[in-house]
């Protein structure tokens, strides 16, 4: 309650134990936070869910697909007011299972996964750069993902899971996940929606479709231009004392975007 009073906190995450990078302490029980989750459709305040289990029987590919039946489930049951956001989904059961939902459960997608499927962590080598937690899935995963976002369904709208860690952390005997794709991330979406023919679709994904979601009002002032003008990504970019290597280092993205 006191966190909606504020006014500047517009939602909760919750990360299950060890899922990804950094959620060690993350919930191992989602019915010890039911209280939590309880007050927050009271007040209003949307839940975003990093949707995976972390079982170490459950094959590394399946473990949105198995989060789905085994969390969100019941937890969409438990509390059927409760705002409810899958967070970067990488599934096709995930999209049927949010599609299937009503208007309080909606997912937000990425821009890589709508642009890679798992074979490229593999091309020409182990690719750090592309390991990201949920990570890559099938093409048949990553084609119903595309259609979901193109779609202009207000259940689905951008998130773009940046991770700009140091080069030094994906470069190792144990690297961490997560994508840098925060640089671009507009100009990379807009690819997708190109491809399918959907950019009237993109302001809605990327700007008012979420907004709406979370209760906020769109921002109006500042107007952006997309442009069809590829540029070379650079191999690294600054980081403190480090680099980081974003997504497409050293390749072109096919979009620009300046500000007017």
């Amino acid at each position: 309650k006191e966190a909606k009073a504020s006014g500047h906190v517009y939602a909760v995450k919750l990360y299950p134990k060890g899922v990804t990078t950094n959620s060690d302490s993350g919930v191992t029980d989602i019915k010890n936070v039911y209280p939590a989750m309880e007050e927050m459709a009271k007040v209003g305040m949307p839940l975003l869910i990093h949707g995976e289990v972390f079982t170490r029987s459950v094959d590394f590919f399946d473990r949105e697909k198995v989060f789905l039946k085994e969390v969100m489930e019941p937890v969409v049951a438990a509390h059927p007011k409760l705002k409810i956001v899958m967070e970067h989904i990488t599934t096709e059961d995930a999209v049927k299972f949010v599609s299937a939902c009503g208007p309080n459960v909606g997912a937000t997608i990425t821009p890589h996964h709508l642009l890679y499927n798992r074979n490229a962590i593999f091309n020409k080598g182990l690719c750090p750069h592309l390991f990201c937690l949920p990570i890559l899935k099938r093409e048949k995963h990553r084609v119903a993902l595309v259609a979901a976002a193109t779609s202009g369904n207000p259940k689905f709208f951008a998130g773009t899971d940046s991770a700009p860690h140091p080069k030094t952390k994906k470069e190792s005997a144990c690297g961490c996940a997560g994508c840098y794709v925060g640089f671009a991330s507009v100009e990379l979406y807009a690819e997708t929606f190109a491809q399918q023919g959907a950019l009237s679709k993109l302001p809605g994904f990327l700007c008012s479709q979420g907004a709406k979601f979370y209760g906020l009002a769109p921002q109006t002032g500042k107007k952006l231009k997309l442009e069809k003008k590829a540029w070379k990504v650079p191999a690294e970019f600054e980081l403190g004392d480090d680099v980081v290597v974003p997504i497409r280092a050293g390749d072109e993205i096919e979009w620009t975007l300046t500000l007017l």
